[in-house]
């Protein structure tokens, strides 16, 4: 029996009812224009005959998977968002193209059009690396197979790639350090003092709660870090009196000068734009 409109009792919205290829159905349009609603019905009925017939690993759109491993957790990271009624990044390049029909040409393609003047490791980081966890996530989905993607590599032999230097890419001396600490009000120097002290990022910082310092053993335990994989850290003795008096207080170990946890996120930044003003 084929997909018909319907109206529940108590909603303005059409409801899509039947059976295709022994596939029953009974979901929501989500709209209560009739055309519309007619529109999403012959293209759901066209979907599920497909998916019959060749399986979802033939249907699937490279965009349905990645909105599929977000909200199963992933991160929407340079996957791309919409900006102007156009998705941006990958889900912009890759939008209405089935998973099975991208080959590795199609996606060192895509790498080199969204980030054309981009080095290997930016690419690979912003590119490659989203749609491979995507890919993987549909595989587990059973919406595509298992496939080895090669990414970019980095110039070997003795080429010379002339670059702006970046800030922090290059060791600061103590004396610096203490110099630029000392321009701060007191609660982002301490933030600042830890940073230069144990190398964490200023994410895993912020995030840092008082269970996770054990000041006896002079060791710090992340267990949520950018690899996913728990590491340790050995305290300096000179954050020691710092830390302990932080830690004694319980929950977060480093706030704002009004005693309330940094805002945590991975894709904004901004967290201590008042550290210079004296805030």
């Amino acid at each position: 029996m084929p997909l018909r409109l319907v109206r529940r009792k108590g909603s303005d919205h059409w409801y899509l009812r039947g059976t295709v290829r022994k596939q029953a159905v009974f979901e929501s349009t989500g709209t209560d224009d009739k055309k519309a609603a007619e529109a999403i019905r012959i293209k759901r009925e066209a979907r599920l005959l497909e998916d019959s017939v060749y399986g979802k690993k033939a249907s699937v759109t490279f965009f349905e998977a990645a909105v599929s491993y977000m909200a199963a957790g992933g991160s929407p990271r340079f996957l791309g968002e919409e900006v102007g009624g156009r998705w941006t990044r990958l889900m912009g390049h890759f939008e209405r193209t089935k998973l099975h029909a991208i080959s590795q040409d199609d996606l060192e393609a895509a790498a080199q059009k969204l980030y054309p003047t981009a080095s290997a490791d930016t690419r690979n980081r912003q590119c490659f690396t989203p749609f491979i966890a995507v890919w993987n996530h549909a595989v587990k989905n059973n919406q595509a197979d298992l496939r080895s993607w090669s990414r970019p590599k980095k110039v070997k032999g003795t080429v010379v790639q002339l670059r702006a230097v970046r800030a922090g890419t290059k060791p600061v001396a103590y004396q610096r350090a203490a110099q630029f600490v000392l321009g701060m009000s007191p609660a982002p120097a301490m933030v600042m003092t830890a940073l230069f002290y144990t190398g964490m990022r200023p994410i895993e910082l912020f995030s840092l709660e008082s269970e996770a310092v054990v000041i006896g053993k002079r060791w710090i335990t992340l267990r949520n870090t950018k690899t996913g994989e728990a590491r340790g850290i050995p305290i300096h003795e000179f954050l020691v009196p710092m830390l302990a008096g932080l830690v004694q207080r319980g929950g977060r170990v480093f706030r704002t000068p009004k005693g309330e946890p940094y805002p945590v996120s991975q894709f904004i930044g901004g967290q201590m734009k008042t550290a210079h003003r004296g805030n």
